[in-house]
């Protein structure tokens, strides 16, 4: 399969009920963990890396393996630069072969957010990409050094916002946060309802770790496309080298590479076949 563009994927989860698992990685091994599952399922995914985590994963380095990783995978495959803030960034993304960007502008004012992320629109026309953008503050971080509170999603501000940008996802804040939840969220799905109800574009839910399997079914019932999921694949390889290295006393590099990229690949596969929206498992 060749690699694909996110717009066509969400267009498939739009007629089928379902959502597209969107799954952040950093390293090799995360990589080839979720072309693993993603080939096994027999279903497309979104390769992803946010901007504030290229710190530890620089894009001239994960930027290419993502690329060439979807281009040889037996399933289709977007690679998306997520949470951009940078003009630069996006477009070095881009140049690269992403497939699609997001840019984050949800720390601007309504009228800043729409006229940058029209900028952003038309760069990534010339490549044929997709584009995400952000209305509210999803709460939490994504790799960076600052907490944002959540600040919900105004369903009068989606129609305002969608009147001026043609985007061809909306990511939305209804009570949803970056890394790992202190306790269970309550999600405002009355929130999501509402701006499902009103408008076509297919909506993106970030801060997926914690969520319950049950929320997440009724989140795609209210419209939610594109499920992005960070923290809980992190983990998986964190403890699954953790475990490793407890139960093992003869250490390699070959056995742990094995170990973590199949840590990876089940919590990924997991989140798969709930995306799914099939009968609960």
């Amino acid at each position: 399969m060749s690699i694909c563009n996110m717009k066509k994927l969400l267009e498939i989860a739009k007629n089928e009920n379902k959502a597209i698992g969107a799954f952040s990685v950093g390293n090799m091994e995360m990589i080839i963990g979720a072309i693993k599952a993603s080939e096994e399922k027999n279903v497309p995914i979104i390769l992803q890396i946010a901007e504030a985590r290229l710190k530890h994963s620089p894009l001239e380095y994960i930027g290419p393996m993502m690329v060439n990783s979807a281009k040889n995978a037996k399933t289709e495959i977007c690679v998306h630069f997520d949470h951009g803030t940078t003009f630069e960034n996006i477009e070095r993304a881009l140049n690269m072969g992403f497939s699609s960007v997001m840019f984050d502008g949800s720390l601007y004012n309504l009228n800043e957010n729409i006229e940058k992320t029209n900028y952003v629109l038309e760069i990534a026309k010339k490549y044929d990409a997709s584009v995400e953008a952000e209305l509210g503050v999803v709460g939490g971080n994504e790799g960076g050094n600052v907490d944002h509170n959540i600040c919900y999603t105004n369903p009068d501000e989606v129609k305002q916002f969608l009147k001026h940008c043609s985007v061809d996802a909306l990511a939305v804040a209804i009570g949803n946060s970056h890394g790992n939840y202190k306790k269970e969220p309550n999600l405002r799905f009355d929130i999501l309802k509402e701006i499902f109800e009103q408008n076509s574009v297919p909506l993106v839910l970030h801060g997926g770790t914690g969520i319950s399997f049950s929320d997440f079914r009724k989140a795609i019932n209210n419209g939610i496309r594109k499920i992005n999921i960070a923290t809980s694949s992190f983990d998986a390889l964190t403890y699954s080298a953790k475990e490793y290295f407890e139960q093992e006393s003869n250490f390699n590099y070959f056995s742990l590479n094995e170990i973590i990229v199949n840590g990876v690949y089940k919590n990924i596969k997991k989140h798969i076949e709930v995306f799914e929206n099939k009968e609960l498992i």
